[in-house]
């Protein structure tokens, strides 16, 4: 079976995400935007719309996996307590599909997903293996109350929010962009819990 029809679907569904965002974006302007006269050609090819959503991170997730791995590897090979390393870890695959096609989609979808969860979506799973790895190797860094705030989630939210609303602004050159992300990401991860949050997650 040939892929023209699905690849045409999913390719319509990020140019629409990045310019207007998933959740305003019907199936109907995705199928009229990749040219397709089969009215259920969506619900035909990918099941409906979550399994729609469901190819579109997965067609950037293979790449983004194996780059975060990468940097995982290399972090575990160097000292291994780097908490800027990790945060570049987090921050800099995500950051690479602003030059990918169809990246601006898959991160706006991702955006949309991580601040407005959809019960249907195990957010866990979306984030991949390396993010679990991730996690992992962040947690002997933090305090026991950023662990129990969720700060490395928090972390990842941020990170696709704002790369989210760097690829509508239209620039080329992200290389300061992501390394002022990083630096965030990584005082997000590190910033002291406060005495009264303290008092309020003992209650």
């Amino acid at each position: 079976m040939s892929s023209a029809v699905p690849d045409a679907l999913i390719s319509a569904a990020e140019r629409l995400f990045a310019e207007r965002g998933s959740d305003v974006v019907s199936l109907r302007e995705i199928n009229a935007a990749a040219g397709s006269t089969n009215a259920s050609a969506i619900q035909y090819h990918f099941g409906g719309r979550r399994g729609l959503l469901r190819a579109v991170l997965e067609k950037h997730d293979v790449a983004i996996e194996a780059r975060r791995h990468r940097l995982l590897d290399a972090y575990e090979a160097e000292t291994g307590d780097d908490l800027r390393e990790l945060g570049a870890a987090l921050v800099e695959p995500l950051a690479a599909e602003l030059a990918v096609p169809g990246g601006p989609g898959y991160l706006q979808l991702c955006a949309d997903l991580y601040n407005r969860p959809d019960p249907t979506f195990d957010l866990g799973a979306l984030a991949g293996s390396s993010f679990g790895r991730w996690r992992e190797l962040a947690e002997p860094l933090l305090t026991p109350e950023a662990v129990r705030l969720h700060r490395r989630f928090d972390s990842l939210r941020f990170t696709v929010s704002e790369l989210a609303r760097r690829a509508r602004t239209g620039r080329q050159d992200h290389r300061l962009f992501t390394s002022q992300l990083t630096d965030l990401v990584t005082a997000l991860l590190s910033a002291p819990v406060s005495d009264q949050t303290k008092r309020l997650l003992r209650r």
